[in-house]
């Protein structure tokens, strides 16, 4: 997604002049290329996908559209099964249209799982719930904290259901750290992302993620929190920025990996 306006053998050729050897993809991309023939791009290109992005949306009310989002969720499983990896980062879905109650919500992502959990882990997936910055409460995502996503993931065997912490939507809760170690201690960091927090935000907040350095994030302190936990797998750089779209995308994917070096590896 940091260089969404590559095609898919234009990020493998990228990843592959820098050395690169592992990739996050999501979906819609994926679909459109072709779920078989990006295993093969990938393959060919010397790439390991991380992780697949994304799954959820689970909290509707209406029977037929929650029956759509098992499915489609279902899809997702499949989908990261064909392409190698074993991770599905999961954003839950904000509140039904004239709904006020979170807790409910979470309890319709809770029982959503008790019916893809084990089609994961059947199919060697596991489901990364991911807590979302809590302005996104309302529309994408009713779980804010790692603390409820650790709340929801306890419910079920840490080789079907774990968390993805990303910089971005957990740097400001100081119980986030000691979360990450709970996370560590069960084996449930199943992805760590990156990116940086600036301000002002632009307007719908979504596309605001800065690149690393640039914000008021202490990546590296981030990063050792969850060394310290155990965690030892990839770690991704997911930015959503209209002017890092609109520049050229292997300018941005050189410059992503040399800011990767230099602020968060040292």
């Amino acid at each position: 997604m940091t260089v969404r306006q590559l095609s898919l053998p234009e990020l493998a050729a990228g990843c592959a002049r820098l050395g690169i050897r592992q990739v996050g993809l999501w979906r819609e991309p994926v679909r459109a290329y072709g779920v078989a023939e990006t295993s093969v791009l990938v393959r060919d290109a010397g790439l390991r996908v991380t992780t697949l992005c994304r799954g959820g949306f689970l909290t509707a009310v209406d029977a037929d559209a929650r029956a759509a989002a098992l499915a489609d969720n279902s899809r997702a499983v499949d989908e990261a099964a064909a392409l190698g990896t074993d991770t599905l980062v999961l954003v839950s879905g904000g509140l039904p249209a004239g709904a006020k109650d979170l807790g409910a919500a979470r309890e319709r992502v809770a029982d959503a799982l008790m019916e893809l959990a084990p089609y994961a882990g059947d199919h060697g997936v596991r489901l990364a719930v991911e807590p979302l910055h809590p302005m996104y409460a309302s529309d994408r995502c009713v779980v804010s904290t790692l603390t409820q996503a650790l709340d929801l993931a306890e419910r079920f065997p840490a080789h079907q259901v774990g968390v993805a912490v990303d910089t971005y939507h957990v740097w400001w809760d100081d119980r986030a750290p000691a979360e990450i170690a709970r996370a560590g201690a069960s084996g449930r960091i199943h992805t760590f992302q990156l990116a940086d927090w600036t301000t002002p935000l632009p307007e719908g907040v979504l596309t605001g993620r800065g690149r690393l350095g640039d914000g008021a994030i202490d990546l590296r302190a981030w990063t050792s929190h969850v060394a310290a936990a155990g965690y030892t797998g990839p770690i991704e750089v997911e930015l959503f920025n209209e002017d890092l779209w609109a520049r050229d995308g292997q300018e941005v994917l050189t410059e992503t990996a040399e800011r990767f070096l230099e602020h968060v590896v040292g």
